[in-house]
């Protein structure tokens, strides 16, 4: 994995979930704006995805590849499940589950970086 790129997503899905809590202490239901950090966020998990590949096919291994398969495939998963509950029903509740969601993908990120490094495998 690339340190520097799984950082940059952490971080900007921190952001957006920092964003998250500030609407839901403001009482406001998900709006445009926020969503289009979900999905920029959702397009730097893709951009993740690609560069797995490219190091999976250049023969770059993890410490356990199921478990790194199922973070990866987890992290691009974890915001469109949780943008489909929050729309289903949109509330302040519905933009904390947007919150929760962001703060959930640097902690799929940093157990990516860590089975990919072999520790926790």
């Amino acid at each position: 994995m690339i340190t520097g790129f799984a950082v940059a997503v952490a971080l900007t899905s921190l952001a957006v979930a920092g964003w998250s809590f500030v609407l839901v202490l403001r009482n406001r239901a998900p709006q445009r704006p926020l969503l289009i950090g979900l999905a920029v966020i959702e397009a730097l998990l893709v951009a993740q995805l690609v560069i797995a590949i490219v190091l999976l096919i250049s023969g770059e291994r993890p410490g356990s590849m199921a478990t790194f398969l199922a973070y990866l495939i987890g992290s691009l998963l974890v915001l469109p499940i949780g943008t489909a509950w929050a729309l289903a029903e949109r509330t302040r509740s519905s933009t904390a589950v947007l919150g929760v969601a962001c703060l959930t993908v640097p902690v799929l990120i940093l157990r990516m970086s860590e089975v990919w490094g072999g520790a926790g495998a």
